[in-house]
């Protein structure tokens, strides 16, 4: 008898797990068919205005509104397919014509299908726009290219033979005077799914290249200031470096702005740099997986993107290794800085008690004499003292030599207070040390 799970503690997210894998299968697509591929940048509140839009143009179609929003939605309308697929930042929508005549390539289209007015409705930001045209292939090469060539409006051609020749792929990764992109298929032994698949690829190779050049404008809009702010810091460190009488006050302030402008440029250009990596490495992966053969005298798609994408990719890399490494710099100066400071801190503080114990000294000195003068004042008073009380005595009956006993007492009162005086002091030292 199997186990039965209900008895077992089974993890919240096991069925999101499982259904992960499944959630955006590849398309089914038959020979002939036009392919439309958006993807538009989309923000939280956007997204649930996309949704909405979805489910309006499930009523004007006459289908059931969807009620739940899900990572990737598929729904066929007779002869228009739609797909929408949610990511990080974006959300591509495939419109997929199935309803293909004798018309001219691309001059029915995977959007042409769709109601009037419902897309320009669409909320988000358009990065990626192009037409995708599956056609039968032909066996002349020749006859072929000479097909392809009446509708690219003359630009050049990229295009290679993928999956060992079973299709051929062309197209000019620049905008037509629709303004969307163009790509065309010419399948020769594919199947269904194998199209499918095929053409899933050259979407994504599109949508997530155009995806990581986002960050090369904003590399090049941050790199003269980053030239300026490398000069600033190389100024700082040579006066460091020569030990240069400078004012601290105003080159901790110039290294505070450095510091500042570099955490701007980082919380604005990190995300953006960062996705520009990964879509980059999904660009490369979906062009491992076409295992393209040459066309005789043209570039194929992974010799194209190497020429052109990876340089831009390397320059926003460039360029955020230079955020990081000005930043790691500015730490450094800002380290010797206050070490400096420190240092003259040290120094004064070293002066402050070189003086404070001159100062001691002398008060140490100028307590010795007045202690002098204070036990000549204090044998003063008791010699006065002294002197009343002999008077007293003298004049009550006793008899004695005033004038002796008055100069007997006078050294001996002197030698009295002076040994008193002393006492104390060193009492006082004693107590000053236990301290």
């Amino acid at each position: 008898m199997s186990a039965r799970l209900e008895y077992l503690d089974i993890h919240p997210l096991r069925d999101d797990l499982y259904n992960e894998l499944h959630s955006r299968p590849f398309q089914v697509l038959p020979t002939p068919a036009r392919i439309t591929q958006m993807s538009v940048l989309t923000s939280p509140e956007q997204r649930q205005q996309q949704f909405e839009h979805l489910q309006d143009l499930h009523r004007q179609l006459g289908y059931p509104v969807p009620e739940k929003e899900v990572g990737c939605f598929e729904q066929t309308f007779g002869s228009l397919r739609v797909r929408r697929e949610m990511h990080m930042e974006f959300a591509s929508y495939t419109f997929t014509n199935l309803a293909v005549g004798d018309e001219a390539p691309f001059s029915e289209t995977g959007i042409s299908p769709l109601p009037e007015g419902w897309l320009e409705k669409l909320v988000g930001t358009v990065v990626a726009a192009f037409h995708l045209e599956i056609r039968p292939g032909q066996e002349d090469t020749n006859a072929d290219l000479a097909y392809v060539r009446n509708h690219f409006e003359g630009l050049r051609l990229v295009g290679s033979s993928p999956q060992e020749g079973a299709a051929r792929v062309w197209g000019t990764f620049k905008l037509h005077s629709d303004g969307f992109g163009r790509f065309m298929v010419l399948n020769h032994s594919m199947s269904n799914s194998q199209l499918g698949r095929l053409t899933q690829r050259l979407m994504e190779i599109e949508t997530y290249r155009l995806m990581s050049l986002l960050a090369l404008p904003v590399a090049r809009e941050i790199t003269p200031s980053l030239n300026d702010m490398d000069q600033k810091l190389a100024v700082i460190t040579q006066g460091l470096a020569d030990n240069q009488d400078v004012d601290e006050e105003e080159m901790l302030a110039q290294l505070t702005n450095i510091a500042a402008r570099i955490e701007a440029f980082r919380a604005h250009s990190t995300f953006r740099f960062s996705a520009t990596r990964a879509y980059h490495q999904l660009v490369l992966s979906r062009l491992e997986q076409l295992r393209e053969d040459e066309l005789s005298g043209h570039l194929t798609i992974t010799e194209f993107m190497t020429r052109r994408l990876t340089p831009a990719v390397k320059t926003c890399e460039a360029v955020s290794e230079r955020l990081e490494d000005l930043s790691r710099r500015v730490d450094r100066a800002s380290d010797m800085m206050r070490t400096r400071v420190e240092l003259a801190i040290q120094s004064q503080n070293q002066q402050l008690l070189t003086s404070m114990d001159r100062r001691s000294k002398i008060q140490l000195m100028m307590q010795h004499t007045v202690e002098g003068f204070s036990v000549v004042a204090i044998s003063y008073y008791l010699v006065g003292l002294l002197k009343l009380g002999l008077g007293a005595l003298y004049d009550a009956g006793v008899v004695f030599d005033k004038s002796m006993v008055l100069g007997i007492a006078i050294p001996t009162t002197l030698i009295l207070v002076f040994f008193g005086v002393r006492a104390v002091h060193h009492r006082f030292i004693k107590l000053a040390k236990k301290q």
